[in-house]
């Protein structure tokens, strides 16, 4: 992706009590917040289930990076600084010296709940957890922890390193100093800050995925072709991407687990995930990153497959 970081994300004021950030997940959220976060001189300490991810996601950092440096947006000395600030860690224990750990596991509750029930012994007792979750309810996963009043809700928009905003989400119990403090930190990646109540998908998924939801049941009712949707969103409604090759990049498994937060936390039929989308789901059709979704990605062109 198209690389991002403004050069005052770089230079921006680093809240003094976080120096080293720890991230759980190398995939697509995991890498792109370990890429800023390096970018702007924080300490990061990446944790996933295999040395293997860890190199994939280092290799994808670096190749983001070299579109930076080539824009002329980061000198060549920024890109190999922010490099030799990655580390990996092969258990929990490794994160133990974080000031602040963020999980950006699957969205799938029951791993992160998994993720948070054993993850807190490790850490220091002052040590911020944020989730990325983009949906599910931060009040909920930080009662599974011991630091409930420092917990958040941190979720970065995909792809990282080049969308500005972040929301930030305080769940029940989160103190004012946490949320304080994980203000002055996205802010120091360079990025802007909305500010959601913790209801199901916040506020950026509670509007998006809808849409996308809306533009499968035109698919599946045959309203449209998948090139015919898309096209109209873009030269109709002058959206950047059509909604089906948006799906696609988020993960239709993504975009399933949001639309079934909604559907069962607000109890409202116009929530109700499309059983297209369920269907492509089952088939591992999951986009992108599967080479198949909407589009088949596997040739040179992506082609629509219906």
């Amino acid at each position: 992706m198209d690389t991002p970081v403004m050069p005052e994300a770089i230079t921006a004021q680093k809240p003094g009590s976080i120096r080293t950030v720890g991230i759980i997940g190398a995939g697509q959220m995991g890498n792109g917040i370990a890429h800023v976060a390096a970018l702007a001189e924080y300490d990061v300490v990446v944790n996933d289930l295999s040395p293997d991810a860890f190199e994939k996601a280092l290799k994808i950092i670096g190749r983001n990076l070299d579109r930076q440096v080539s824009k002329g947006v980061i000198p060549e000395s920024k890109k190999t600084e922010a490099l030799s600030r990655i580390t990996f860690a092969d258990s929990f224990a490794g994160l133990g010296s974080c000031d602040l750990v963020i999980e950006a596991a699957v969205e799938d509750e029951s791993i992160k709940r998994s993720i948070f029930s054993e993850l807190c012994k490790h850490l220091k007792p002052e040590t911020i957890v944020a989730t990325n979750t983009s949906s599910i309810s931060v009040t909920r996963l930080a009662s599974i922890t011991d630091r409930p009043d420092r917990f958040i809700g941190m979720h970065f928009m995909n792809p990282v390193p080049l969308m500005e905003l972040v929301e930030l989400i305080r769940g029940i119990a989160t103190e004012d100093d946490t949320f304080e403090t994980s203000r002055a930190f996205v802010s120091s990646l360079g990025k802007k800050i909305a500010i959601s109540e913790d209801f199901p998908a916040f506020i950026v998924n509670r509007i998006l995925l809808p849409m996308i939801n809306e533009a499968v049941y035109t698919l599946y009712e045959g309203v449209g072709t998948v090139e015919s949707i898309d096209k109209a969103m873009k030269l109709g409604a002058n959206h950047p991407m059509g909604p089906l090759e948006l799906a696609d990049f988020i993960g239709l498994d993504t975009c399933l687990s949001v639309m079934q937060v909604l559907y069962e936390g607000l109890a409202d039929s116009k929530y109700r995930p499309c059983p297209l989308l369920v269907k492509y789901v089952e088939a591992g059709w999951l986009g992108r990153k599967a080479q198949r979704g909407f589009y088949d990605y596997r040739g040179d062109t992506p082609i629509p497959t219906r």
